[in-house]
């Protein structure tokens, strides 16, 4: 398995005591400008004009600019106009108004550290809250913070603070690297990771025999403790044989396969689990909603359906999913999924008109999941009828770090829904692991990348560093991307916790009626006797 993160700047020591006052509170300002700039989304109608900033020296106008924190300067980078104004004015920081990114001219660098990150992240934020546009409002993100809570507070007393990152190889118990790289991306899903991690299930409370969450919650207490060494998933692998017997042996298998069961196993036994509207971890995590729009082509008549999608599966034929540039890549994977398609009469009957006629079949996506998985279809039969021998497509596809998925929504589809799509950065997804298979279909092997705060592969047992560069120009099999900013809801108890309050309640007052029921026949048979 291999890890990968971009390259950490170095701490700058001039931010502890000269990133305060006014220079934060103007690197506040710059960020949520750039929000302004980008709000409204495809809507260019509803598009507030803004004048676009010239560089202070040679007057060109900035597509990237940089602006200085302790004056109103704006320049170029490119021509070094920025840094030169830095120097000669004596001031200490600019900023890039694309990233957030701080340059020091002490340091000669761009720099960051904590406090700064968090600065950009709140600031980048409450800017998108206060622009959202939609129906429900977005609940305001708080940070945790557990000076602020008593209960918090007194429950981490004593607790001593452990570096876990994840980084631990797993062992190959018999041809079972199909479920070793699934599991490092299971514990590498920041959604995950947080369920697991905040005790949502206690495996040593469980009662359920063969739970697939108790092999989860066990899992990530291995992987995350201080303890380097391989770690083999026995009883995960033994679960799973137990629970798919289509799985069992050591045979070799699909890691796809594999991938769809672990989940079904896991919603199975999460708490609140429900085959309509479920909120177990799974569904809150990867499950989304695909829109298959069909319009008739003799009356116009368009049938909408929609669709639960836990992953979205590719097609990957070279002449097919090509860019423009003539390169394979996931964009245009994604742009040939959703784009038209011709239906024949035999493949369509109208509801309308009530005759076969020919049509337009679309697809795209109506609710975009936390978590995309995206699986590219690699392995093919020859022959129309797919009873020719098998082959393997080892074509590289080009993977973006970064991900936006707004092009491939049911409101960017339809123009009157664009105004209502919301800021564009609720669309932005970041890459965080990727699955890769080497070799044929029946001798080949998986590994994966992994996104941690240092880049890092994982082949089995091995752990080494890597780079991003280096995981976007591997041949991926399977890819997840995680949203940038998650939409925070107002708190709504469970279903199930309220269908149990309510049961609970019920009971007591059918015990009260059987009580009084029971006082009333002893004082009948009291008034009897006297």
């Amino acid at each position: 398995m291999s890890t990968f993160s971009f390259d950490d700047s170095e701490t700058c020591s001039h931010l502890t005591g000269d990133f305060t006052g006014d220079v934060e509170t103007k690197y506040r300002r710059v960020v949520t400008w750039s929000i302004a700039r980008h709000t409204n989304g495809k809507s260019v109608a509803k598009r507030r004009k803004m004048a676009a900033p010239t560089c202070g020296t040679c007057n060109i106008t900035l597509v990237r600019p940089f602006v200085c924190l302790h004056c109103s300067y704006s320049g170029c980078w490119a021509s070094s106009h920025v840094a030169d104004h830095l120097k000669q004015s004596s001031h200490k920081f600019c900023v890039d108004v694309s990233s957030g990114a701080v340059f020091c001219s002490a340091c000669d660098d761009i720099v960051h550290n904590h406090a700064l990150d968090r600065t950009y992240l709140e600031s980048h934020l409450r800017a998108e809250e206060r622009r959202t546009v939609a129906k429900i409002p977005r609940e305001p993100f708080k940070f945790w913070d557990p000076s602020t809570d008593t209960d918090d507070a007194s429950a981490l007393e004593g607790m001593v603070a452990i570096p876990c990152q994840g980084r631990r190889g797993l062992l190959n118990l018999g041809q079972t690297c199909y479920l070793n790289v699934i599991l490092q991306c299971f514990v590498h899903n920041p959604l995950l990771r947080n369920h697991f991690l905040g005790d949502r299930h206690n495996h040593k409370l469980c009662k359920i025999q063969d739970c697939a969450c108790c092999e989860m919650d066990k899992l990530f207490v291995e992987m995350y403790s201080d303890d380097t060494t391989p770690f083999g998933p026995v009883s995960f692998l033994a679960t799973t044989w137990r629970k798919s017997t289509e799985l069992a042996g050591y045979a070799q298998h699909d890691a796809h396969e594999f991938f769809i069961t672990s989940l079904n196993h896991i919603h199975s036994n999460c708490k609140g689990s429900t085959n309509i509207s479920c909120i177990c971890i799974i569904h809150s995590t990867f499950a989304g909603q695909l829109q298959s729009d069909v319009k008739c082509e003799r009356c116009g008549n368009v049938t909408s359906t929609v669709d639960p999608i836990l992953d979205v599966s590719l097609e990957l034929k070279e002449k097919v999913v090509r860019d423009d540039k003539g390169h394979l890549s996931l964009g245009a994977c994604l742009r040939k999924y959703t784009q038209p398609e011709k239906l024949g009469p035999k493949e369509y009957t109208c509801s309308k008109c009530g005759k076969g006629s020919s049509a337009s079949k679309r697809l795209s996506f109506r609710r975009l999941p936390p978590v995309l998985s995206f699986q590219f279809k690699r392995f093919e039969h020859k022959g129309l009828d797919k009873s020719g021998s098998a082959r393997k497509l080892d074509s590289p596809v080009r993977l973006p770090a970064n991900l936006d998925m707004m092009p491939f929504t049911s409101m960017n589809v339809k123009d009157n829904d664009k105004e209502n799509a919301g800021p564009p950065v609720m669309y932005q997804y970041e890459l965080f692991a990727v699955i890769n298979h080497e070799g044929q279909m029946d001798n080949g092997h998986y590994t994966n990348f992994a996104r941690l705060n240092s880049g890092a592969s994982f082949f089995d047992t091995v752990l080494t560093l890597s780079s991003l560069g280096a995981c976007l120009k591997s041949t991926p099999y399977m890819c997840f991307y995680v949203k940038k900013h998650l939409e925070y809801k107002p708190h709504i108890t469970p279903t199930y916790i309220r269908t149990r309050e309510t049961e609970a309640v019920r009971e007591k007052a059918l015990e009260r009626e059987k009580e009084a029921a029971r006082q009333k026949e002893l004082d009948d048979a009291l008034l009897a006797t006297v």
